[in-house]
């Protein structure tokens, strides 16, 4: 992390941690919202960024995100922005809320940490409804059921996000408005384009500019 945040000699660092939203399965690198948010960031403003660090990977739960972050042995760097967007597999797998909100509170304690402590530099994503998605009504799933859960660990997210006076950025209200038309999927129906990454990185754009960098 610079110590100067007027010198422009060193570039900024960002760790985006989560699951298949975040490595953006089935999107090649450009088109993830961590690629596209560094090269906002680099186009539309006056500091410099690095290509984000990505640990991430389809299917992760909180536990197992965990794990990804300790074989990348990353313990003790510090990054200047870090995203965390994490629980949608905990909610598929049928995992409590009460146990996820005990794991998300020990990892965003773990992603203010590679922050340097620094709580106004870490970026909270909220969970997309992947009930509304071609996927899931193909398998005549319970909308209404996934809905309400998928709420529910947003509303965890959002609750300890501001216990720990983090950012909390909710892309959820778009995901529903716009997650079923194919073009915001690839093809496999359920995971979202880069157009629809794009959304996601606009509002990031929007609240990551509010840092004093």
């Amino acid at each position: 992390m610079s110590n100067n945040p007027t010198d422009n000699s060193e570039q900024l660092t960002y760790l985006a941690l989560g699951d298949s939203y975040t490595i953006g399965e089935g999107v090649n690198d450009a088109g993830r919202y961590p690629s596209q948010l560094v090269a906002k960031l680099n186009s539309e403003t006056d500091r410099s960024w690095s290509s984000p660090k990505v640990i991430a990977r389809t299917g992760w739960t909180v536990d197992e995100l965990e794990q990804g972050i300790i074989r990348e042995e990353i313990t003790g760097k510090t990054f200047d922005l870090v995203t965390l967007l994490i629980g949608v597999n905990n909610q598929y797998r049928g995992r409590s809320v009460k146990d996820f909100e005990k794991e998300f509170e020990a990892m965003l304690s773990r992603a203010i940490s590679f922050a340097g402590e620094n709580r106004n530099h870490v970026v909270v994503i909220s969970i997309p409804d992947w009930g509304i998605t071609p996927f899931a009504q193909a398998k005549d799933l319970d909308q209404a059921k996934v809905a309400r859960e998928i709420n529910a660990y947003n509303l965890v997210c959002k609750t300890i996000s501001e216990k720990y006076e983090v950012a909390y950025v909710d892309i959820t209200k778009e995901y529903r408005e716009g997650g079923d038309q194919l073009e915001m999927l690839v093809a496999d129906g359920l995971h979202p384009s880069a157009r629809m990454y794009e959304v996601w990185t606009k509002k990031l754009y929007e609240q990551v500019k509010k840092f004093n960098f």
